[in-house]
């Protein structure tokens, strides 16, 4: 088994480019240091090695079945389910009155990313109870915390998000899901949902779903959506099990990749008695879903840089063993062949690769940062950064992720095509990413639309800043000072293109200015990601550049060389949908459906 994440690319970017260890002065985090959160991410690989990467093939060949009463997963998988939970990871960033380790944020990012690299499909079912779980602390009463809660963080209940219905997809505000209330308290709740992961297992003893639903005469749109706790099995007062609630498996969805994770088509109240609680107050259901939704978008991004990284990795080290073909240069033909990496193609291959994935990972651990500043030490600041990052953390990964999964299965050629390898899987799992959770077009409708302008474009100017201070710092090195120029004009591009957006915006041109959204998110997500790679950079020379240590050195060459390949072959292609930004190009938006 290759490699499937590197420790000292997850150091380097936690401690070296981040600097974690500035969490530590927060009091709640004080009672850690940099000892206890290398033991846990060392941990997490170990567990991940052992009990998620042993079956990542197992899990992808032996989806899980449904013989019309029960569904049946492999055992490989509650393994897994075991042992993660046992060594804390579900409630790792909760309270120690919970049973937590009040981790940061950013440590479990990592160790998200550990884990997702190591396999994905089965790392779903724990990634999911704890956003639920999360959900459930922020806004649940006292008994739903106590009947719900502990049972989800310890590992004996699983947790879900069930949205999407059949008709309805990402437009939330048609959903027709109905709760009817009852003289207890409870609620009735009828509907279908679909894609719903991790809907149905036997794994866990229970699955509390968060369903949204609409109160009988409540508003329509999205202002009359609640949120509410529909367990698979009811819990008794006591916490003991009760009897089945009406909550019906529909079916399972067969999926293209991420095979080991269940999708279920869902049936609520097919018999007219499925129990609901209320979660928090009425009508609010939507606000109180988006704090898991947008947990979920910085892991859909984690996940996806993580299956991008694990692609480059595989493909790597095939690439340095596999022998074929000569140099250019070579005419002799009795010539020893050359290993492949020797080859400028595949070198490209490679570098965009790492570009991609380290570029990717880097940005997502930086979003983890800044929910610990929001969070841990109430930064306002931090928070307004995070709402303008959190659609690129999310689409730039899940978009770039599988691009360089096709490189990679490029780079092995035939052998990638075929099942014998992990890469034709890689590129098969993280194909969901840039659909579920929101699409790249909803990201960029939601940052250009919203997340640019809100606070007077507060997140803006502090993404700026952040900018300057990597550019100061790079001034000082000498190997970076020639990228700092087109990085700057560059920059110069993408400031007018929002003005001139902006303009069109707030001028009531809103159809205009939106209709091609997606280039300016791809705009923006190039940007920031050279900008990653400029911060990175500088932190691999200020930290190894004086290195007598042949790996040190060779480690950052790389970051440079990939850090000149992105902002010299990728970040020029923003001058290209700069203009038909500003120029408002109607080719798409001017299609007429009767054309096609």
């Amino acid at each position: 088994m290759s490699q499937f994440i590197s420790l000292k690319e997850i150091n380097f970017l936690l401690y070296d480019v981040l600097d974690v260890e500035q969490m530590l002065r927060f009091p709640r985090f004080a009672d850690h240091d940099k000892t206890t959160f290398d033991e846990t991410l060392n941990t997490a690989y170990r567990v991940a090695t052992d009990h998620f990467a042993n079956h990542y093939k197992l899990a992808d060949e032996q989806e899980p079945q449904f013989d019309g009463e029960q569904i049946r997963t492999p055992a490989a998988v509650k393994t897994a389910w075991q042992h993660y939970c046992q060594a804390g990871f579900i409630g790792a960033g909760k309270d120690y009155e919970l049973g937590g380790m009040q981790l940061p944020y950013s440590i479990n990012a990592a160790i998200g990313a550990t884990f997702a690299a190591a396999n994905v499909a089965s790392a779903a079912y724990p990634f999911l109870t704890g956003a639920a779980a999360n959900v459930i602390d922020s806004f649940g009463s006292a008994e739903q915390k106590q009947r719900f809660l502990a049972p989800m963080l310890s590992g004996e209940f699983a947790g879900t998000m069930a949205l999407t219905e059949p008709d309805v997809g990402s437009s939330l505000g048609d959903l027709s899901t109905k709760a009817t209330p009852m003289a207890d308290g409870s609620y009735r709740i009828s509907g279908n949902k679909i894609y719903i992961s991790g809907g149905d297992q036997d794994i866990t003893s229970n699955i509390v779903h968060l369903v949204l639903a609409r109160i009988e005469g409540a508003p329509s749109g999205t202002k009359g959506i609640s949120l509410f706790i529909v367990p698979k099995v009811l819990v008794n007062d006591d916490g003991s099990l009760g009897e089945r609630n009406d909550v019906q498996l529909a079916g399972l969805l067969h999926k293209m990749g991420y095979r080991g994770t269940t999708s279920t088509a869902l049936s609520f109240g097919e018999q007219g008695r499925c129990v609901g609680y209320l979660l928090g107050e009425a009508n609010h259901g939507l606000g109180y879903m988006f704090k898991m939704m947008n947990e979920a978008r910085i892991f859909v991004g984690i996940g996806a840089a993580s299956l991008g990284y694990r692609g480059y990795l595989e493909s790597l080290e095939y690439a340095r063993h596999r022998p074929q073909g000569r140099k250019p240069s070579e005419k002799d033909p009795h010539a020893k062949p050359v290993n492949i990496i020797e080859h400028s193609d595949v070198k490209r291959m490679l570098l965009a690769q790492k570009a991609y994935s380290e570029g990717s990972l880097a940005l997502c651990l930086f979003a983890a940062t800044l929910v610990d500043r929001a969070e841990a030490d109430n930064d306002g600041d931090a928070k307004e950064l995070l709402e303008l990052l959190t659609p690129v953390v999310k689409s730039f990964p899940s978009y770039y992720g599988p691009r360089s999964n096709d490189l990679a299965i490029q780079i092995l050629g035939g052998a990638g095509y075929t099942r014998e390898y992990n890469v034709e899987q890689l590129y098969r799992d993280n194909r969901l990413n840039p659909i579920h959770e929101g699409t790249h077009g909803i990201q960029s409708l939601d940052l250009l639309g919203r997340k640019l302008w809100q606070n007077r474009g507060r997140g803006l100017t502090l993404l700026l800043a952040q900018f300057q201070q990597t550019v100061a710092a790079a001034e000082t090195q000498p190997q970076l000072r020639p990228l700092l120029t087109p990085f700057s004009q560059h920059l110069q591009t993408v400031t007018r293109t929002i003005e001139t957006l902006g303009q069109a915006l707030h001028g009531g041109k809103v159809e205009l200015a939106l209709a091609n959204s997606a280039l300016f998110l791809d705009m923006m997500g190039k940007t920031i990601i050279s900008w990653i790679w400029l911060k990175s950079s500088e932190r691999a020379i200020a930290g190894y550049g004086h290195s007598q240590d042949e790996e040190d050195q060779a480690f950052v060459a790389g970051k440079l060389q990939a850090a000149k390949y992105f902002i010299q072959w990728e970040l020029p292609q923003i001058e290209h949908q700069a203009q038909l930004l500003i120029e408002f190009d109607d080719s798409c938006a001017a299609m007429q459906p009767e054309w096609f």
